[in-house]
C-alpha cells in the first residue's frame, strides 16, 4: 500500500492471484501457509512496519515522560499541588487500565491494524488539547483520555512487531523498537529542560499532540498481521499478506524460505476470555501481570517523581530537570543491553538478574545527598529499569500467549500493572510525607524480588520460540 492507504497495482495483482476461497484450504494448504508466517522474509515492508510502529511507540513514550517535568514546575509555580499530582499521575494510569483492557478485545476480534490506528488519534488528541487546559482539573481529566490511548500503543505495538517477525530474531527486532521508544525517556526529559523553563510546560503537550497526529495520517497503510488472519481462519487475507512480502524478496534475488518445520502451532480458532484463567494458563496470567506490576510501579515512581523529589530537596526545576535528563540516558542504554542480549541469554534469567538489580539500587539510592552519586546511581537504577522494560514489558510478556489470546492475554497484564501504579501515586505520596524516600524505595524493593522469585518459579524460557 502507498503513503494514502490505497493498493498498488502489483499489490493488487498478487492478491487477485493468490485469492483461495477459506474453505477451499486443504491441510498441506494451511500447513504451508503457516510455515511461510514462520519465515516471512525482511523486506521494505518489514521496516516500513517497524518504523511506522517505532513512531507511535516513541512518541506514546514522549507522551507518558513529559509529565515528570511538567509537575515539577506546576508544583514550583503553584499551579498544582503534591496532592494535584498525585491525581494526574493516578487519572494517566486510568486511563492506561482502560485503553489496556479496551485494546486487548479489540485486537483479537477487530484485527490489531484496527486498534492501532484508533489510539493514536485519541492520545494525539488529548494532548493537543491539554495545551488550552485552563486549570489543574481541565489538565487532569484530558490527561485521563490521553492515557485511553496511549495504554493501547503499548499494548499492540510489541506484540504487534512480535507477529510479523522471524522466531529466531525475534528478540532483537522487537528489542531494537524498545530501544528507539526508549529514546523518549531522554529525549522528553532534555526538551523539558530545554522548553519549560524558557517558554513554558504547555508546549511540551502541543508537540506530543502535533506529532501524534501527524505519525497517525501515513500510519494508514499499515498491513494486518498474517499470523492474527490465519489464527481467524481468513486464510486468504493472509497469505495475500504473506505474497506481498515473498513478491519483494524475489526483487531483491532472495528465494522466499518454506521450511515445514513447526507447524500446526497457530490455533484456528477464536479465544475464550476465560481461558487465561484456565488450568493450564493461569500460572502465565498471573505471572504477566505481577511483572507488569513490578515493572510499571518501579519505573513510573522513579521517572516521574524524581523532578519533584529534587525540586523538594531545594535544588532548582532546572538543576533538577538537567539531573533527571542525565539519568534517562540511561533508557536506551538499558534497552540496547536488552536487545543484544535477549536472544543468547535468554528472556527469563535477564527479567530475575534485571529485578534484583534495581531492587539493591534503589536501596542504594535512596540515602544518596551528592548530585553526583544521585546521578550515577541514578542512570545505573535507570539500566536496570529499562533491561525490565525491553526484554520483560516489551518481548516476554507477550510471547506468553497465543496468538489468538495475545492481545487480551498482553491487555490483561498490562491493566493489571496500570492498576497498580494508579494506587502507587497515593502511596508515593503519603510515604514522602510521613516516612521518607527510603520507605518508598525499600517497599518497591521488596516487591520486585518477590516477582523475581515468581519468574524463577513459573516463568518458561521462550527465547527463539514460533509464536503459537
Amino acid at each position: 500500500m502507498n503513503a494514502e492507504g490505497v493498493a498498488s497495482s502489483e499489490e493488487l495483482r498478487i492478491r487477485q492471484k493468490n485469492y483461495v476461497p477459506e474453505e477451499h484450504y486443504t491441510e498441506k494448504q494451511r500447513q504451508e501457509l503457516e510455515a511461510r508466517i514462520n519465515n516471512l522474509p525482511v523486506t521494505k515492508t518489514m521496516y516500513r512496519i517497524f518504523t511506522l510502529i517505532t513512531l507511535g511507540m516513541l512518541l506514546d513514550g514522549f507522551d507518558v515522560y513529559l509529565a515528570g517535568g511538567v509537575l515539577g514546575q506546576l508544583v514550583q509555580t503553584g499551579w498544582s499541588s503534591l496532592a494535584l499530582n498525585a491525581t494526574f499521575i493516578s487519572t494517566t494510569f486510568i486511563g492506561l487500565f482502560f485503553g489496556s483492557v479496551i485494546t486487548g478485545f479489540v485486537g483479537d476480534w477487530k484485527g490489531r491494524q484496527f486498534a492501532y490506528q484508533i489510539n493514536l488519534f485519541i492520545f494525539g488528541i488529548g494532548s493537543l488539547a491539554s495545551f488550552f487546559a485552563p486549570n489543574m482539573t481541565t489538565l487532569i481529566i484530558l490527561r485521563g483520555i490521553s492515557g485511553i490511548g496511549l495504554g493501547a500503543e503499548i499494548v499492540t505495538g510489541f506484540a504487534l512487531l512480535g507477529e510479523f517477525v522471524p522466531a529466531g530474531s525475534r528478540g532483537k527486532w522487537v528489542g531494537s523498537l524498545s530501544v528507539l521508544a526508549n529514546c523518549s525517556a531522554p529525549i522528553a526529559t532534555f526538551l523539558g529542560f530545554l522548553i519549560i523553563p524558557s517558554i513554558g510546560w504547555r508546549w511540551m503537550f502541543a508537540i506530543a499532540g502535533i506529532l501524534s497526529l501527524i505519525v497517525w495520517y501515513f500510519r494508514r497503510s499499515l498491513p494486518e498481521s498474517p499470523r492474527w488472519y490465519f489464527s481467524q481462519g481468513k486464510f486468504s487475507k493472509a497469505e495475500q499478506i504473506v505474497s506481498i512480502f515473498e513478491a519483494e524478496a524475489r526483487e531483491k534475488g532472495i528465494q522466499p524460505k518454506h521450511s515445514s518445520q513447526q507447524v500446526n502451532q497457530i490455533v484456528t480458532k477464536h479465544g475464550s476470555y476465560s481461558e487465561l484463567f484456565s488450568k493450564n494458563a493461569i500460572r502465565k496470567t498471573i505471572l504477566g501481570c505481577m511483572i507488569l506490576a513490578a515493572i510499571n510501579t518501579a519505573a513510573y515512581t522513579f521517572v516521574t517523581w524524581v523532578p519533584t523529589l529534587l525540586v523538594n530537596s531545594g535544588i532548582t526545576i532546572s538543576k533538577s530537570l538537567g539531573y533527571t535528563a542525565l539519568m534517562m540516558i540511561g533508557a536506551p542504554v538499558g534497552a540496547f543491553i536488552g536487545r543484544i542480549t535477549v536472544d543468547r541469554i535468554g528472556r527469563k534469567w535477564m527479567i530475575v538478574g534485571a529485578f534484583m538489580m534495581t531492587a539493591l539500587l534503589g536501596y542504594i539510592y535512596a540515602f544518596q545527598n551528592q548530585p553526583t552519586m544521585i546521578m550515577t546511581i541514578g542512570f545505573l537504577m535507570t539500566v536496570c529499569l529499562y533491561i525490565l522494560m525491553a526484554v520483560g514489558l516489551s518481548i516476554y510478556v507477550p510471547e506468553l500467549f497465543s496468538t489468538r489470546l495475545r492481545m487480551r492475554g498482553n491487555g490483561t497484564a498490562q491493566a493489571v500493572g496500570r492498576l497498580f501504579t494508579i494506587v502507587t501515586p497515593y502511596a508515593v505520596a503519603w510515604l514522602l510525607t510521613y516516612q521518607g524516600i527510603l520507605a518508598v524505595f525499600v517497599i518497591i524493593g521488596v516487591f520486585l524480588a518477590i516477582v523475581a522469585g515468581l519468574t524463577i518459579v513459573w516463568g518458561p524460557e521462550t527465547k527463539q520460540q514460533i509464536l503459537k
